[in-house]
């Protein structure tokens, strides 16, 4: 089933109060807004709590919209974003990301993590986001989060990614945020910029296919090239609809 995003295309900025009002009424884990600049566009994600350095699915999405949607042709769809220019076109029906590379490095577990987990990773990492690495993929799927402890660490704009060796895929993830309204993101592709060199590096692949075993369930198809990682998906559109805004 994939991530749900909203798209909110704009002519100018609002007042980023009115943006995170917006995503706060969408209700979704990510809203994206973007503003037209030249030949390229201007992009900003919101969650119902924060604005987010870097957004993967909801990118996709608003490619989708620009491309689909709107109908604006171009080959590549270039954004100017807070994780700086990135890069969308469309190749056989699939949408491709170009985004940056965030290798993770050994750390240390913080307690409120460690205490919220009831199954304890192999292995601490930390890129923008918390990597912890299991055995297999059953202890991924079945990983619990006591929100009353998880919620005591702010990692703003940053996450917990936990992962494994996939059954059926190369390998497999869950994404979850503290103090976030939406504690498990069903899909992301910003988590994906830091499990895609770390898996690249254990299953020595350059290519390769993933599942985020949230509850909705998503694939990605992964490619790292030197500083980037490449990653494409699907996209379809639920429906459309208008914001009246009352100021």
């Amino acid at each position: 089933m994939g991530n749900p995003a909203c798209v909110v295309p704009l002519e100018n900025w609002l007042k980023d109060d009115v943006l995170l009002k917006i995503a706060q009424e969408n209700a979704v884990a990510e809203t994206a807004f973007f503003v037209k600049r030249g030949k390229n566009f201007h992009l900003r994600w919101f969650t119902p709590d924060i604005e987010m350095d870097l957004c993967g699915h909801a990118t996709l999405a608003t490619a989708h919209c620009i491309l689909s949607e709107l109908k604006i042709v171009t080959k590549k769809v270039i954004f100017e974003t807070l994780s700086g220019e990135l890069e969308v076109s469309l190749n056989n029906g699939r949408y491709l990301m170009d985004l940056p590379r965030r290798d993770p490095v050994s750390a240390t577990l913080p307690y409120e993590i460690k205490n919220a987990l009831n199954i304890q990773p192999i292995e601490v990492l930390k890129a923008r986001d918390y990597l912890l690495v299991y055995e297999n993929q059953k202890n991924v799927e079945d990983i619990v989060i006591d929100r009353k402890i998880f919620d005591q660490i702010n990692l703003n704009p940053g996450g917990v990614i936990v992962t494994a060796k996939g059954d059926n895929f190369d390998f497999v993830s869950r994404y979850f945020t503290p103090q976030a309204t939406i504690l498990e993101d069903p899909v992301t592709g910003s988590a994906h910029c830091t499990l895609t060199p770390y898996w690249s590096k254990i299953l020595n692949k350059n290519i390769m296919n993933a599942q985020q075993v949230s509850e909705r369930k998503g694939e990605l198809l992964c490619e790292i090239k030197k500083d980037r990682v490449f990653v494409s998906g699907n996209a379809i559109t639920y429906f459309k609809g208008q914001i009246k805004l009352l100021l």
